[in-house]
Order: structure tokens, then C-alpha cells, then sequence
């Protein structure tokens, strides 16, 4: 079996769950009220993917203040929610596993707000927050860089900061961020799971491990977590290791298709090509459009020899 293991062994190829085919499940309900409790309609809610801006949903409130959005991919958001007259709210959510998420979201209004005595650092971060939600990201980074100068043990503003880093391309400058987010609150799952996954994109697999390790334990139920560690581990030379994670990925999340190409490759290198087999022509089944499509055909082929 060598020479066949050294040839499907070319053929592998390995990805970070941030590039992961769309694993669409879960269920957001969200009502919006103002300070009275009073339904807010027809307020703008935008849902935006902490793995990439690309994954954004965009709403508007019923009669009732309500709204309900289906099909949303496991995993972290920013919940954003604006309306004239109210000051913009901003809020970190997280979609479980076919899981049906409930929040209720208060909108104070301009008048109530100018009224209200905020604290210095408050006001920065708000409007951190608020240009957070326009994508203006560089500039809700200096506005959380102010919050964090007047109060630098608030892990959350470091967590902010980094994000708006993130999103506007200043790596080594979010990492260090999320670093200390995590030092200021080690419990914090967006505080490891970014950290991880800032030093695997830049190749720091042995660095990124303990993150990935520390989310997936704060996080046992979220499937990226688990998909996250193991290509960590993949890409550390420990596959052994690796293989749990993607079953636990799939046994969290069915139609997981990243997962499934990840456990065929390790299937390959053990020679059970059986079960290498099975995961894929799982893996082509759930996503025959996948990048990863054609040498996933090619494994499948070759081992059917």
C-alpha cells in the first residue's frame, strides 16, 4: 500500500474552517422594544458572521417589533440593529447546532440617551459599536482603542478592538488584541477561538493549539470548534488526534461536509479504505460543488481500484 498511500497522500489538502463549504441550520428570533417595552417596527437588524463579512443577513421588524431568520450557519455573529431617532445597539450572538436562538433587543431613544449619564468609556465604545455596525472599521478601532485607555481592564473592549482590526486587514494588531482579551478573561470562547485562529491563518499551528483547545472546550456543542482543533492538530502531524474531532464535528453537525473530507484523508493514511470511502462520497453527496470536489473524485476513484 505505499506507493498507493504516497500518491493519495499528494492529493490531500488541508483548510481552516473559516473557508469551510456553508453548513446552513440554525434560527434567530429576535424582538425589538424600546424603553416603555413598546414594539419597535420596522427597525434595520443586520446579522453579520464573525468568520467572514461576506455572511451577513440583513431584516427589517414587523408590527410587533419582531423578526425571525432562518438557515443561519452555526456559529458567532454581530447582531446590529438601527432606526432613526433610536441610538444603534449592538450585540454578540451565538447560533448553536439546529438550535432555535430567542433575544430581546432594547432600543433607547436619542432623547433618552442624551439624557443618560454614560461614563467616558461608554461613550467611546458605543461609538465604537456604531461604527462597527457601518463597516467603518478602522474608525470603530480608534474609537475602542479611546475606550480602552480609560478603561484598559475591560476584556471586551480589547475583544472589539481586535475584531475591527481584524476586519480591517491589521493583523499582528488584532492578534495582539485578542491575546490580551484572553489574558484579561481566559473564559472568554470569541476571545480564544479568535486568537486561535489569527496565529493558524498566519501558519502558527503549535501557538494556535491551546486556543483552539481552550474554545472547544468552552464550546463542546459548536462543530466549528471541534472542526477548527482538528485541522489545527492535522496540520501539527498529529492526524491521530485530529480524527475524534471531525467525528465529534459531524455527530454535532450531520451534513458537515468539510469534516467529512477531513476524516477521509486521515482514513487514507490509516489504509481503512472502507470507511475513506464512505466519507466521500459523504462529502461529494453534501457538497458536489465544493472546491475540493475534483480531488475528492479522484481519491474516490483511485481507491475503488
Amino acid at each position: 500500500m505505499m506507493p498507493r498511500k504516497a500518491a493519495l497522500t499528494a492529493l490531500m489538502v488541508f483548510a481552516l474552517a473559516a473557508f469551510a463549504w456553508p453548513q446552513f441550520q440554525g434560527k434567530v428570533s429576535v424582538t425589538v422594544i424600546d424603553a416603555a417595552k413598546n414594539p419597535v417596527e420596522k427597525a434595520e437588524v443586520t446579522i453579520v458572521s464573525q468568520r467572514t463579512t461576506t455572511l451577513r443577513y440583513e431584516i427589517k421588524t414587523d408590527s410587533q417589533g419582531h423578526f425571525v431568520q432562518i438557515g443561519i450557519q452555526p456559529g458567532y455573529y454581530m447582531l446590529s440593529v438601527r432606526k432613526p431617532g433610536f441610538v444603534s445597539a449592538q450585540k454578540e450572538i451565538h447560533v448553536g447546532v439546529a438550535g432555535e436562538e430567542s433575544f430581546e433587543i432594547t432600543l433607547m431613544t436619542a432623547e433618552a440617551a442624551a439624557a443618560k449619564s454614560y461614563s467616558a468609556a461608554d461613550t467611546a465604545f458605543l461609538s465604537g459599536n456604531k461604527l462597527y455596525a457601518e463597516q467603518k472599521y478602522a474608525e470603530a478601532a480608534a474609537a475602542y482603542g479611546e475606550a480602552i485607555g480609560l478603561e484598559p481592564a475591560n476584556w471586551a473592549y480589547r475583544l472589539n478592538l481586535g475584531l475591527a482590526l481584524k476586519k480591517a486587514g491589521k493583523t499582528e494588531e488584532a492578534l495582539a488584541a485578542f491575546r490580551k482579551a484572553v489574558e484579561l478573561n481566559p473564559e472568554s470562547y470569541s476571545a480564544n477561538k479568535e486568537t486561535g485562529e489569527t496565529l493558524a491563518k498566519a501558519g502558527q499551528f503549535a501557538e494556535a493549539k491551546p486556543f483552539y483547545d481552550k474554545a472547544a472546550g468552552l464550546s463542546p456543542d459548536d462543530p466549528d470548534a471541534q472542526y477548527n482543533l482538528g485541522v489545527c492538530l492535522v496540520n501539527l502531524g498529529e492526524s491521530e488526534a485530529a480524527l475524534p474531532r471531525f467525528e465529534k464535528t459531524v455527530e454535532l453537525k450531520p451534513d458537515y461536509a468539510d469534516a467529512y473530507y477531513q476524516m477521509a484523508t486521515i482514513l487514507i493514511s490509516q489504509n481503512k479504505v472502507p470507511e475513506a470511502k464512505a466519507s466521500l462520497e459523504k462529502f461529494l453527496a453534501l457538497a458536489p460543488d465544493h472546491e475540493k470536489a475534483g480531488i475528492a473524485k479522484q481519491l474516490l476513484e483511485y481507491l475503488k481500484k
